[in-house]
């Protein structure tokens, strides 16, 4: 295949505000054919990236790239953002049934999709770390398996096939639930009732918003042509600041291994205490390839 070859990707991108300008040809590339998978929440197709390889560029959750890059599966790490969020918003309790504080939660039972869920590592490492919460004393209720099928849950993870969590939490089966971004309904409340400014507190500390899902691509193509994943690089910065979205420390969509840095090694420490990888990743291991071929772009 000649350099200036186009490459055609099965790709895997949602709907973001800084991938909109990607996904509809407003930023595009001669060097580039993007064959878009229309889906309307990328994450229901991860296991199909970690599991089938079915993608050759994309977006995927952190913690199920942790997890991949641990059993071996054949994608690269770029250092580019396409979610990032505070998570502190996201945890309920069902105040029917009494107040309930985050240090409160000790010896509980909690509700997550799944316990190998980027937000549930995120939201255990702040109770955890800020709240003292013995993480090990909790019974984690799931409704889905580990997307990297290798991997097996800890022994204090509990299956609720055929349940729905949100109603497991109005029923009192579990005693919190995390839910994402949903709104306070009812008798559900944040567990964490000053969430934005406890967000904002703790990104200023370490370093940033936390980083959800990254961008991937598969290693022959990175082997094959670099070109190809410079270009990647590119045209993701171009469809981001086509976008209006604030920058500055707050910024939730960073690029750059620099900037990316330090939530990716609390990622990778909370992802360690809760058993969801076997060893320490650090960026420069997790970036390398990318630093090899986008040189100082990469920084």
């Amino acid at each position: 295949m000649a350099n200036n070859e186009p490459v055609v990707l099965h790709t895997l991108l949602g709907m973001h505000p800084n991938t909109k300008a990607l996904k509809s040809g407003v930023v595009s590339s001669p060097l580039l054919t993007f064959d878009f998978f229309e889906v309307k929440v990328a994450n229901t197709q991860f296991k199909a990236i970690v599991r089938d390889q079915k993608y050759d560029f994309g977006e995927l959750a952190v913690v199920t790239f942790l997890q991949a890059k641990a059993f071996g599966k054949p994608y690269m790490l770029l250092p580019a953002t396409i979610v990032g969020r505070n998570q502190h918003h996201t945890i309920f309790y069902n105040a029917d049934r009494g107040v309930l504080r985050p240090e409160d939660l000790s010896g509980k039972r909690v509700g997550v999709r799944a316990y190998t869920q980027t937000t549930g590592a995120w939201v255990r490492g702040f109770l955890s770390q800020d709240y003292g919460v013995d993480l090990d004393s909790i019974t984690w209720v799931t409704f889905e398996a580990p997307h990297v099928a290798e991997y097996s849950d800890p022994a204090n993870v509990e299956r609720a096939d055929g349940k729905i969590i949100k109603q497991m939490l109005l029923d009192g089966e579990i005693d919190a639930a995390i839910l994402g971004d949903v709104a306070e309904e009812g008798p559900l409340k944040h567990l964490i009732p000053d969430h934005e400014a406890a967000g904002r507190a703790w990104a200023r500390r370490h370093g940033g918003v936390p980083v959800n899902h990254l961008a991937i691509v598969r290693e022959s193509i990175a082997k094959s042509r670099p070109d190809a994943v410079c270009e990647l690089y590119r045209v993701l910065k171009e469809s981001r600041e086509a976008a209006d979205i604030p920058t500055g420390a707050e910024d939730p969509l960073r690029f750059g291994i620099g900037a990316i840095r330090a939530s990716l090694q609390q990622i990778v420490s909370n992802a360690v205490q809760q058993g969801l990888i076997p060893r320490p990743m650090s960026p420069d291991e997790l970036f390398e390839d990318a630093a090899r071929i986008l040189g100082s772009e990469a920084e």
